[in-house]
């Protein structure tokens, strides 16, 4: 284990992190809010600890998939441990656990909240801005953001980082360098977040603009409303709803397209993921309308279940209205929605549209084996064999997606919520999605679960948004012996 590249590296993911907070620190003093200094405050403790872990020679600047994934898991906790202070320092989440678990949420772009609707609107402007911040600096993730402009570790070997901190099941370099992937991937994400403030700030102010484009373009879905998005106009919420499903998708498609190469960006997994899309649409469409007791009409009944469906399947947590009062066919569907996910190497949660695609191959490939068991057929995807590894790799985490499930679901279930509640509730935590139903739905939040819950459910977070495997890294012996 080299835990002298780990050290200087976590030294620097403070440093970043700091200046980070120059983005609230200025919201503050534009709105003079006194809360400003619980930034400051925070900025210097960042400096200075980050400067420690940086003092020191690397003697080896080689970093492998073990050092990748102790510093990916290793960054993402110190930066939320961290990330929760100016919560602290201004008094307006008092308590750590809170606050750690709203910066949890927001980093790992989740989105749930142990904030009511009126304690949010009366949030100073420099913590919503932070609380949406969050989820742009996790969306895309910080060790991306950083390749892009700081050499960490010598060589190819940058690729470790990049592939333990990225969602999905493979990830591969758009260019020859690996800084250069990096910073194609931050300049997609950087124009569309723009281009949708763009379109927004024509019917909304532009805090408003900035703070939903951000939580949008990481999939986080921390409103600055307590009603989320249901008081803007119907043009804000078709724009964002539009925004919340392009980035669910890959974005090497964008790269792609930027390139003119359109056939190969049409990979099975987009038309997959938006095939998904129109058909959720369409039945809780139809559902709400043959539902007597809902009342909705035609136009009304698609414009909320495609902003749901969108907001589900992109695992943002917008809501324009609370969907736990809908028939249980349509409840049923954003459920399942939340498992789905977005496509892989998007901002998206949940368990991603290709491990689905490959789930149902793999299973129509052994029963083929059953029936014919001489007969040899690989698994492909886009003209493409998939590799064995990846076919394991995939179920391996299939297998520990479902151990950790099941653990979480049995450690919450003490405190004696309904099953509705804790199930969806872990599920809009581990796939980060942010709410749920029943009482963790669009109206209500995750304050009355205990600090031993919050716990469960921080963890649950960071192995979602970091694709399980460097968490768990974390707790095996075999990490830290030489």
């Amino acid at each position: 284990m080299n835990f002298a590249i780990i050290k200087r590296t976590l030294g620097w993911i403070l440093i970043f992190e700091a200046l980070f907070f120059v983005l609230p620190i200025i919201t503050g003093l534009i709105y003079q809010e006194t809360q400003t200094w619980a930034f400051v405050w925070t900025v210097l403790i960042c400096l200075g600890v980050g400067s420690l872990l940086v003092i020191g020679k690397v003697k080896n600047p080689a970093l492998y998939a073990k050092e990748g994934f102790v510093i990916v898991a290793g960054s993402w906790i110190l930066m939320s441990l961290f990330g929760a202070l100016p919560f602290v320092f201004s008094g307006e989440i008092p308590s750590y656990v809170d606050a750690l678990f709203e910066t949890v949420s927001g980093f790992t772009t989740t989105g749930s909240s142990i904030l009511s609707g009126e304690q949010i609107e009366n949030m100073s402007k420099c913590l919503l801005m932070w609380r949406s911040f969050t989820h742009w600096i996790g969306g895309m993730g910080v060790l991306v953001f950083i390749l892009a402009f700081l050499p960490l570790c010598g060589g190819g070997n940058n690729i470790n980082l990049l592939r333990a901190e990225s969602p999905g099941p493979s990830v591969s370099k758009l260019l020859p360098k690996m800084r250069s992937t990096a910073g194609v991937l931050y300049i997609i994400y950087a124009m569309l977040t723009v281009i949708q403030v763009i379109f927004l700030v024509f019917d909304m102010p532009l805090f408003d603009a900035i703070t939903t484009s951000f939580a949008t373009a990481g999939t986080g879905g921390f409103g600055i409303r307590a009603d989320s998005c249901a008081s803007y106009s119907v043009y804000s919420q078709i724009v964002v709803t539009v925004f919340m499903v392009l980035f669910s998708i890959n974005f090497t498609s964008f790269f792609l397209v930027i390139r003119g190469r359109f056939k190969e960006a049409w990979t099975a997994e987009v038309r997959a993921f938006l095939t998904i899309v129109i058909v959720a649409i369409t039945l809780i469409s139809i559902n709400l309308c043959l539902t007597p007791i809902m009342n909705y009409g035609v136009g009304t009944a698609i414009k909320d279940s495609a902003f749901s469906v969108a907001s589900i399947i992109s695992t943002t947590g917008f809501a324009v209205t609370d969907f736990n009062t809908w028939p249980a066919f349509s409840k049923t569907i954003l459920v399942l929605l939340m498992f789905v996910g977005a496509c892989a190497g998007s901002t998206g949660g949940g368990l991603k549209v290709s491990r689905w695609i490959i789930f149902c191959k793999g299973a129509n490939a052994e029963m083929r084996h059953v029936l014919h068991p001489k007969q040899v057929k690989k698994i492909t995807m886009d003209n493409r064999v998939v590799e064995h590894e990846v076919v394991r790799g995939v179920n391996g985490y299939l297998s520990a997606y479902i151990l950790i499930f099941l653990a979480s679901l049995l450690l919450i279930s003490i405190e004696g919520h309904d099953l509705i509640t804790n199930f969806t509730a872990l599920a809009a935590t581990i796939n980060n999605v942010g709410p749920g139903l029943n009482l963790v739905g669009p109206s209500g939040n995750f304050s009355f679960f205990g600090d031993f819950s919050k716990i469960v459910f921080v963890f649950d977070m960071l192995v979602g948004r970091l694709e399980i495997f460097p968490m768990l890294v974390l707790f095996s012996p075999s990490t830290w012996k030489k």
